[in-house]
């Protein structure tokens, strides 16, 4: 198994290209709270042929120990470490929901080793505090699958099954998640970053709904915003391949 020795743990990843022969550009994947690396399969075996696809687990999740605990205090710096471990000059970044803490960290401290910024159901939970009070009015209804559009469980069962099993793979307890991001973003660098963002969240996300995801795009001055029809949290496992063509459309943009 492949790690990365990263602040005291071995972070566990997988590579598409581990020698780099192809020199295709590195696309580093950051998953959700109920993902890991299993969780991207539906865009790996589809964007290895363009690019060449890095997934990690995040410290705690998968196969990625968190001996202390604090999971969140090193999202950003194991990152950081995984790129330099594999000698990355330059990487495009995908981070889903909480992996979009770690993503736009990293491209926050290191903007000039990112080509192009995919943010999937995600802000980045940075200190905003007029953003965490505008998200309180939505509410998530009693019985709601949460991570899915309410529709998606009975539509497509086998998925939502794998969908489930991928998260209950992680072992617990799980780290928290509350809060900003420890060594996050502050929002004036934000609102400065040269970096091209696409910001994509599905039309019945109720983690993130559209309309905070809208007001996290609109302070960024080179995003795209992009609103995914029957899709909620989870547009990379609902609709993988609306979901691949627009990210792979939106990072060849950026490669030109």
């Amino acid at each position: 198994m492949p790690t990365a020795s990263v602040n005291g743990i071995a972070l566990y990843y997988e590579d598409s290209d581990p020698d780099g022969t192809t020199g295709r550009l590195p696309l580093i994947f950051a998953h959700g709270a109920m993902g890991n690396t299993m969780a991207w399969w539906q865009q790996i075996s589809t964007l290895r042929s363009k690019y060449r696809c890095i997934a990690y687990d995040i410290r705690g999740y998968g196969r990625s120990p968190d001996p202390t605990a604090e999971s969140m205090a090193h999202l950003i710096k194991d990152l950081e470490g995984l790129i330099d471990h594999l000698k990355l000059p330059k990487v495009a970044l995908l981070g889903q929901s909480m992996g979009g803490r770690a993503a736009l960290g990293y491209t926050c401290l290191n903007p000039d080793r990112v080509v192009a910024l995919v943010m999937a159901d995600t802000w980045g939970q940075f200190e905003w505090p007029e953003l965490i009070e505008k998200a309180k009015q939505f509410t998530i209804p009693d019985g709601h699958p949460r991570g899915v559009a309410p529709s998606f469980p009975q539509e497509q069962p086998a998925l939502y099954f794998l969908w489930q099993q991928i998260g209950g793979l992680n072992p617990k307890p799980r780290p928290l998640l509350e809060g900003p991001t420890p060594g996050g973003p502050k929002l004036e660098e934000v609102r400065t970053l040269k970096v091209p963002v696409l910001c994509l969240v599905g039309r019945e996300d109720v983690i993130f709904p559209p309309a905070v995801i809208k007001a996290f795009a609109d302070e960024l001055p080179h995003a795209e915003f992009v609103e995914v029809e029957g899709a909620g949290h989870s547009v990379y496992f609902e609709k993988a391949d609306e979901f691949n063509k627009i990210v792979a459309s939106f990072i060849e943009k950026q490669k030109v």
